[in-house]
């Protein structure tokens, strides 16, 4: 769905945060993730990472190549884990209708935000986003730091 309610920071499992310097988002989706009984675990550990990762879509199917879920030590004997397996999403077939017709566009392309709990299932967050160029790259970065200054200066007349 596009719309979006505020979650419980408890139910965060990761952030791309990446994505905010890198991308301009257009929309928001949230998918559900087929996953291996190894990996949920890993994830209720925290053991995942999702920078390098990105959203194709192949066949008229979202799969996420670059997440990687480090396996726990204690993983069972009888499985091989790949860390960074290829996961499919789930969304509704209009969705990923109206997600091709937008990534078949110039520039525009899905990227995962951050992985979440919602009710005992394992969503993840995606965006179509555009990249930023260079110079807004500067302006994220210039925006961050004004931020900052003024909280000090906040803080500091507190006291």
């Amino acid at each position: 769905m596009a719309t979006k309610k505020k979650q419980d920071p408890s139910s965060r499992i990761a952030d791309n945060k990446k994505a905010a310097y890198n991308y301009f988002f257009e929309e928001r989706f949230e998918a559900g993730m087929v996953l291996e009984g190894w990996e949920v675990k890993s994830l209720r550990e925290g053991k995942v990472q999702l920078t390098d990762g990105y959203v194709v879509i192949r066949d008229g199917e979202l799969f996420v190549i670059g997440c990687q879920i480090n396996p726990l030590r204690s993983a069972s004997t009888h499985i091989n884990p790949d860390s960074v397996r290829t996961k499919k999403l789930l969304l509704h077939k209009e969705q990923i209708r109206r997600l091709i017709g937008k990534v078949e566009q110039r520039g525009y392309t899905l990227v995962p935000l951050n992985l979440h709990w919602k009710a005992g299932k394992v969503k993840c967050e995606i965006a179509l986003a555009k990249g930023k160029a260079e110079h807004d790259k500067r302006d994220t970065i210039k925006d961050r730091e004004g931020k900052r200054e003024v909280e000090r200066a906040m803080k500091s007349r507190s006291r």
